[in-house]
């Protein structure tokens, strides 16, 4: 097929509108996945201390995977940013990003593409090969391609964009004399060398030998001390790992342990995990929530009762406790519990005693207590609600379980592992998370704690497509803004601001306002806000006083 027999590139405003440059905390970001602009000389250091240290052939192998890695990752955003587009402008996402990101320079020659039948046949031209302008710098011309990185990407990005495993081969390369490089692709099965081709893209040898070398090393660390079971607590932060050396200490021993910490940091988790470290974890566990049972069952429900011993007790029935025997009773929300309650509580935990409503006879129960609130109990017992030797004997062996805003390093692992889980859960498989809904998470205050961010994990999930990343607004009901500056068709950088003009300019549709009477609306709105002040309406406008004052009068005018 005669290259201009194929229609041209489609314009790639689209795609240009996906790159932000934020300078003011230093990111750059493409469709919520953080990049990076590097020297072309410092990646060329790289492939040189590469190839002295590990020869050419582990060389090409670990550069066309990262930029299969990298193909792959861009091909998520092909069918996302071009929805409706035909095939042929959907793919052509893949080279116009590659030239977008200053790789090379992307002309086709020859497409032919069936996704239902998985046929395919690409050829393209390559010109201003960043890989070929450095490689020839250090080593000078080549009998062999050397466009490692680029044909990866070529590789990985077909390969996701068409679901199946589709190999490009570079034909010609400017590091060997010729005057541009040239590519063509097609699926694996339809090469004669394939199986030659795919060993390219399988793990290194060196690498296989070290991942073998690690699994020993952590197989022999763990014959050495035993793996404790964490369950699902899961972080790496300095304030969660001292909560969890903390839980290790315990978990042997027949202390009674007090969980503190906001609502939501995952007590009853953390209760759960010590109970299966223990030598109870083959006995029953558990919980109950004090503050969710009313007043005159709790009793009841916590010690026992008789038949009769009030009304609706229509057969005697164990309590809490006595189902605990031998195991952990976890008692959630303990502030919230009764005074009355309070003293038959200290009492089994002095004696292992429990008495059942409606009856005289003492039974003994071997139990573990481990208690959770999120009250100030000092204030508690100062307030007259509870009493000052209980907290004295369950505050034995406090753990302080840190909020989530000051554990910001757990979030990235939480996260992921969230998403796993629901995805299992919903029976819905996504890409992953976007670099821009991690940066949001990681900022964001959580005063719901891990609670909210399973909340948040479980929405996105939801409404993310299937297959493709989950982004910040995915997450967020109302995603967070920021000032960033964008690349315009001339190349030049121009200010951006994440704003969703979309339904913003259908909100003035609706409304039937014009566009003066947006601004007069808005700018009274700052002045109201700033009660008169108009150097402060000003500022939160981004205007100085002067300007602002004549927009006003320019309204009053009119």
């Amino acid at each position: 097929m005669n290259p201009d027999s194929l229609p041209p590139l489609p314009q790639d405003a689209d795609l240009r509108r996906l790159v932000h440059f934020s300078a003011g905390d230093g990111r750059i970001w493409l469709a919520g996945h953080r990049m990076l602009l590097l020297h072309v000389e410092a990646l060329g250091g790289l492939r040189r201390e590469l190839m002295q240290t590990i020869g050419s052939e582990q060389t090409r192998r670990v550069l066309k995977r990262a930029g299969y890695a990298s193909g792959i990752r861009d091909a998520a955003l092909a069918r996302q940013v071009r929805p409706n587009a035909t095939a042929y402008d959907q793919f052509t996402v893949g080279p116009q990003l590659h030239m977008l990101e200053g790789a090379v320079q992307v002309t086709p020659e020859k497409f032919e593409l069936d996704l239902e039948s998985g046929s395919h046949l690409g050829i393209f031209r390559w010109d201003h090969s960043w890989e070929v302008e450095t490689h020839l710098k250090h080593f000078g011309p080549q009998s062999d391609p050397v466009c490692w990185m680029l044909i990866g990407y070529a590789s990985g990005y077909v390969s996701a964009f068409m679901g199946q495993k589709v190999i490009y081969k570079e034909i010609q390369c400017g590091a060997c004399g010729h005057s541009h490089c040239r590519i063509e692709g097609r699926p694996l099965k339809d090469w004669p060398d394939g199986e030659l081709l795919q060993e390219d893209y399988e793990a290194d040898s060196l690498l296989v030998r070290m991942e073998d070398l690690h699994a020993e090393l952590e197989s022999l660390r763990t014959s050495i001390s035993p793996r404790d079971d964490l369950g699902d607590l899961i972080g790496r932060s300095k304030s969660f790992n001292q909560s969890i050396e903390l839980l290790r200490k315990a978990a042997t021993t027949q202390v009674t342990v007090m969980l503190t910490g906001e609502t939501g940091v995952g007590k009853e988790r953390f209760a759960r995990t010590l109970h299966g470290m223990s030598l109870r974890a083959d006995k029953p566990f558990i919980a109950v929530n004090c503050a969710a049972l009313p007043n005159e069952l709790i009793e009841s429900e916590l010690f026992g009762a008789e038949k009769g011993a009030y009304t609706g007790a229509g057969t005697a029935r164990q309590g809490r406790f006595e189902r605990a025997d031998g195991g952990t009773l976890f008692l959630d929300e303990l502030g919230d519990l009764p005074m009355a309650a309070q003293a038959k509580l200290l009492r089994v935990l002095q004696n292992g005693e429990v008495e059942r409503l409606g009856s005289t006879q003492v039974r003994k129960v071997d139990v573990r207590v481990v208690a959770a609130t999120n009250v100030d109990l000092e204030a508690a017992v100062a307030a007259g609600r509870f009493r000052r030797d209980l907290m004295y004997r369950l505050n034995v062996y406090p753990i302080a379980i840190p909020p989530l805003r000051e554990r910001v390093e757990d979030i990235e692992p939480l996260a992921h592992h969230l998403l796993t889980q629901f995805m299992a859960q919903h029976n819905k498989r996504v890409a992953g998370l976007t670099d821009r809904a991690l940066d949001a998470m990681r900022h964001y205050p959580w005063p719901g704690n891990v609670r909210e961010l399973e909340n948040l994990i479980e929405r996105g999930l939801i409404i993310a497509a299937a297959g493709q990343m989950v982004d910040v607004e995915d997450l967020f009901a109302i995603p967070p803004t920021y000032q960033s500056v964008t690349v315009n068709e001339s190349g030049q950088l121009q200010k951006s601001i994440s704003a969703d003009f979309n339904s913003l300019y259908e909100d003035l549709q609706k409304k039937g306002l014009s566009l003066e009477e947006l601004e007069d609306g808005l700018l009274q709105e700052a002045v109201s806000r700033s009660g008169g002040n108009l150097s402060a309406a000003a500022r939160t406008l981004g205007l100085t006083r002067p300007q602002l004052s004549y927009r006003l009068q320019k309204f009053n005018k009119s």
